[in-house]
């Protein structure tokens, strides 16, 4: 099943959550890591500090083992929404948003 999602990043996740994305930590996890770095490439920010994404998951309950796994580390407030198909969303790419947490977590 596909959906649409949004949550808040966690104060202060930012730069963890970008690392683990870049080293494959995340992408190695199994069965769904691969499929939780391509929703963020997917994500953007909104205007008003929500992250969107669609995601593909085939848990009983959506999202339950990425949340256990990844999601609940790094957001607040996730809600699900089952789709059709995989849609853009408006906003900003939330990857440049991590680049930019990053650039400023630099000594």
């Amino acid at each position: 099943m596909i959906y649409a999602v949004s949550a808040l990043l966690i104060t202060n996740k930012g730069f963890e959550l970008k690392q683990r994305l870049e080293d494959g930590s995340i992408a190695a996890l199994r069965p769904d890591g691969r499929e939780i770095v391509a929703s963020m490439k997917r994500a953007k920010l909104g205007g008003d500090g929500v992250v969107r994404w669609t995601e593909t998951c085939f848990c009983g309950a959506p999202l339950k083992h990425e949340r256990e796994t990844v999601l609940d580390s790094y957001f607040t407030d996730i809600e699900t929404n089952e789709i059709s198909e995989h849609s853009p969303v408006d906003g900003s790419p939330f990857l440049s948003y991590l680049d930019e947490v990053a650039a400023k977590h630099q000594p």
